[in-house]
């Protein structure tokens, strides 16, 4: 599908790749619908929206609260006439721990935003984009959900579970013209862990001791995957190894990642 014309509801997009994605797609002569529960994050958007912020709409929201979710279409439609494009880009991290010391109340929250927001923002536009000549949807994963990350595991299966609930999407709309891609960052350079409230020492875009894809770069790739109707879309050298390695020699995975990350878990 070409993005030129086209509108598009973005989850997560007052910061890191899903505000970049916003700015491509404005800049390629879209138009976009900014969803987050982050009012001053929407209103930076804004302003580095510039003279493309004519097409850009922003609306607080937070995904999990589904009476809400199943009301946006409308609201878009009501702004843009249409929507043809969804792209699920919010989600969070856990505290880095193992699950043994993993909060209750932290495990629910991240498979509420990341999987069940998800599920809340499918089924509230699926159906309109059903009426489309052509539709999209895009789902972020995330190079845990096939590469285990020891301290993040729960946040792992939840973005599994995204990857699984997306190629299942893709096959049920095999016979209609909404198209499917699924998205699996490696490390990026965002502030997510400052975004799900951890702080994280050497997490971060600025401190991290691992290379990072640029936001920039995955948003690029993103873009590219929609007008290519790409199923699966790898960000980062580390996502495309760790995908290969995960397939044929799966016994090493978590040990060569363990061997990384052991310093974050105390």
């Amino acid at each position: 599908m070409q993005v030129e014309g086209k509108v598009f509801a973005i989850t997560g997009a007052g910061n890191g790749i899903a505000r970049e994605l916003s700015l491509q797609l404005l800049g390629l002569g879209a138009r976009v619908a900014a969803l987050d529960i982050n009012a001053a994050g929407l209103d930076e958007l804004r302003g580095l929206a510039g003279d493309t912020a004519d097409r850009l709409t922003t609306h607080v929201i937070n995904i999990v609260d589904r009476d809400a979710v199943l009301a946006l279409p409308g609201q878009v439609i009501a702004e843009h006439g249409q929507v043809d494009g969804l792209l699920n880009i919010a989600g969070i991290i856990q505290p880095f721990v193992k699950i043994n010391e993993l909060q209750f109340d932290a495990i629910y929250k991240v498979v509420d935003v990341n999987f069940y927001g998800v599920v809340n923002t499918v089924k509230a536009f699926l159906p309109e984009l059903l009426k489309r000549p052509e539709g999209h949807i895009v789902n972020v994963s995330s190079m845990g959900a096939y590469a285990p990350v020891p301290g993040q595991s729960i946040y792992g299966a939840s973005k599994a579970a995204v990857k699984l609930l997306s190629e299942g999407l893709y096959a049920e709309l095999l016979d209609t013209k909404v198209g499917v891609t699924i998205v699996f960052p490696g490390a990026t350079a965002t502030n997510i862990a400052g975004n799900s409230g951890i702080a994280m020492a050497g997490m971060d875009a600025s401190s991290s001791k691992f290379k990072m894809t640029p936001p920039t770069e995955t948003a690029r790739l993103l873009v590219d995957g929609i007008e290519k109707n790409a199923l699966h879309v790898f960000a980062g050298s580390d996502a495309k190894m760790m995908d290969r390695m995960a397939r044929y020699a799966p016994n090493k995975v978590g040990k060569i990642i363990y061997k990384q990350m052991k310093s974050l878990l105390g």
